[in-house]
């Protein structure tokens, strides 16, 4: 009998199918559920990448002194390491400014730190007259505190004077003050004002003792690293050498010959040319203070930078630290020789190479995805008047104790009284006393002096409290005068100085604190974690500083800021 295998062999087939429909089926079913759950997973990475993880430090750095222009001005001369280095690995704002004058440190500093101007943060100059106390006053005097490991006066400083939040005060009250925030620098003020109410520490250089010190505001003694450090004597160390140029003087075509008659020599040198022997010099230039105007300066200042991270193991908490680090002695150098000297382009030279340093160190600390760091200036300057005039640029010298002693003088001799308490920061002090007094009308006062100062060559503009109190300027110096301006603090009548003219009885070196370009325009760099590397021309306000970093670390900006955020190139 012969079987037929045809039906038998068809349905052993159609089973053979369904089996392997039904094994794709199940691989198929197998592989999307593993898609979603690696894309949960994914997510869920993104989404704690996005909203959780924090840089484990942040650095802010300010050049005290630094144009913007100086990027570009000793480009081909900088190292790979430093300044470089930042530029084409970070994103450079290169049309960023300040938005009030005066350009001075102690406002730039707070300004930088807070995220808003000396209208709020009520530090309105370096030193300004105290109209409660009659008298001047220095920005971070107090005498309620002294002296931690130095000379008492040298240690009586503390922010008391500054009236907002910075961005580390948010930064600790963000997490019950677990991070650590410091403040680093030669100068008093470029440490304590950016590090703020709540800083764990602030220090800077002591003149007297040639150490870094720090005021009982923080702490009782100092921390035993410190003590150690300052047992190194490594600013002794720096001084017992003479300033050489980096490189043969020859090759400083970016400068002014070394040999002009627009810087200021040191006391004890016929001419302010090098090599400057500071060993020699150091007696004549108050000692420990004369490393303030050589870039060794800068360099010791990195130094302390490096121990304090590796001291207070910065960058190694479970919570973001920061430390804030001021480069100083670009503004003593320039203050002497002006910025078209070969001794300030020597200082930048050598500071890139500082710069260069802190970042190799970074590298290897906590490596470059972990540190947020921007680095700007506290102002510009100006190029030296007389330089400016010998070129017949319109240019020149106010000289505040002149218009002080003929404004007392115009007044004694008009209402038979002097009403004048203070001229200085080129702001008008009036006596509300004697005014009420004499029954003088103010707005009649205040216009006779107006007029009167216009006379005096360099003064362009003036502009009363008045005006300021009852008016909004949106454009031009007057914005820049009203954001300036404290009604608590500052004067009754502003004076503004023309292009090219400072407040200066000097007639080498430089000064600052306008509203021009050259002293507005700074260079404001972004460097590591999550910042991709770019440029921008948009112009931004150096008050934008504080609010990006507060959106970038997920905390409250700080409490007077008024700044926007900065369009950075930000890594997902």
């Amino acid at each position: 009998m012969v079987v037929d295998n045809r039906n038998s062999k068809l349905h052993t087939q159609k089973k053979l199918t369904l089996k392997s429909i039904t094994d794709t089926m199940k691989k198929i079913l197998i592989i999307s559920l593993l898609w979603i759950f690696c894309d949960s997973v994914y997510a869920a990475e993104s989404a704690k990448s996005t909203f959780s993880t924090k840089p484990k430090l942040v650095i802010g750095i300010v050049v005290d002194q630094m144009r913007a222009d100086f990027i570009y001005k000793y480009w081909p001369k900088y190292g790979n390491g430093g300044f470089k280095r930042l530029v084409n690995q970070g994103f450079f704002f290169k049309d960023s400014h300040y938005n009030y004058v005066p350009t001075y440190t102690g406002p730039g500093h707070a300004s930088i730190y807070t995220g808003t101007t000396p209208a709020v943060h009520g530090i309105i100059a370096n030193n300004w007259f105290d109209k409660a106390g009659n008298k001047k006053i220095y920005c971070t005097d107090d005498l309620e505190v002294h002296a931690v490991g130095g000379s008492e006066k040298s240690g009586q400083m503390s922010p008391k004077n500054m009236l907002s939040t910075t961005i580390g005060d948010q930064l600790k009250l963000s997490n019950n003050s677990q991070s650590k925030v410091i403040g680093i620098a030669l100068k008093d003020r470029g440490a304590i004002l950016p590090a703020g109410h709540l800083a764990n520490a602030a220090y800077w250089f002591d003149s007297v003792t040639g150490n870094w010190i720090s005021s009982s505001y923080y702490m009782a003694q100092l921390p035993d690293w410190v003590n150690a450090f300052n047992r190194k004597a490594l600013a002794k160390t720096y001084l017992a050498q003479p300033w050489q140029t980096l490189l043969p003087v020859a090759d400083y075509s970016e400068s002014l010959s070394d040999d002009n008659n627009f810087e200021r020599s040191f006391h004890g040198e016929t001419r302010p040319v090098f090599p400057h022997d500071l060993p020699k010099l150091a007696a004549a230039n108050g000692n420990f203070d004369l490393i303030k105007t050589t870039p060794f300066g800068n360099t010791l200042t990195k130094d302390f930078a490096i121990e304090t991270i590796q001291a207070e193991k910065l960058g190694k908490h479970p919570v973001t630290d920061m430390l804030t680090v001021s480069f100083s002695a670009t503004d003593y150098v320039g203050h002497q020789f002006a910025p078209n000297s070969v001794e300030v382009e020597d200082t930048y030279l050598r500071l890139d190479h500082d710069l260069a340093d802190l970042l190799k160190f970074l590298d290897t600390w906590v490596g470059k995805e972990q540190v947020l760091l921007f680095l700007t200036a506290d102002h510009g300057a100006v190029e030296s008047p007389s330089y400016l005039a010998s070129l017949k640029i319109p240019a020149g010298n106010v000289k505040e104790k002149e218009i002080n002693a003929a404004l007392k003088k115009l007044l004694l001799d008009k209402y038979g009284e002097d009403l004048l308490l203070d001229y200085s920061n080129q702001q008008v002090f009036f006596d509300p006393k004697k005014l009420a007094g004499l029954k003088l009308s103010k707005a009649e006062v205040t216009n006779t002096v107006a007029d009167f100062l216009m006379t005096f060559n360099g003064v362009v503009a003036t502009v009363s409290k008045e005006a300021l109190n009852n008016s909004f300027f949106n454009a031009g110096i007057n914005r820049y005068i009203q954001l300036g301006y404290n009604p608590l603090r500052s004067g009754d009548l502003m004076v503004s100085y023309a292009p090219g003219w400072i407040d200066s009885d000097k007639s080498t070196g430089t000064t600052h604190g306008s509203a021009y370009s050259y002293d507005t325009h700074v260079p404001l760099l972004w460097y590591g974690w999550k910042i991709s590397a770019g440029q921008s021309l948009q112009a931004v306000e150096i008050t934008d500083i504080a609010s990006t970093l507060a959106l970038l670390l997920d905390i409250q900006a700080p409490n007077g800021s008024f700044g926007k955020f900065l369009p950075l190139l930000i890594k997902k």
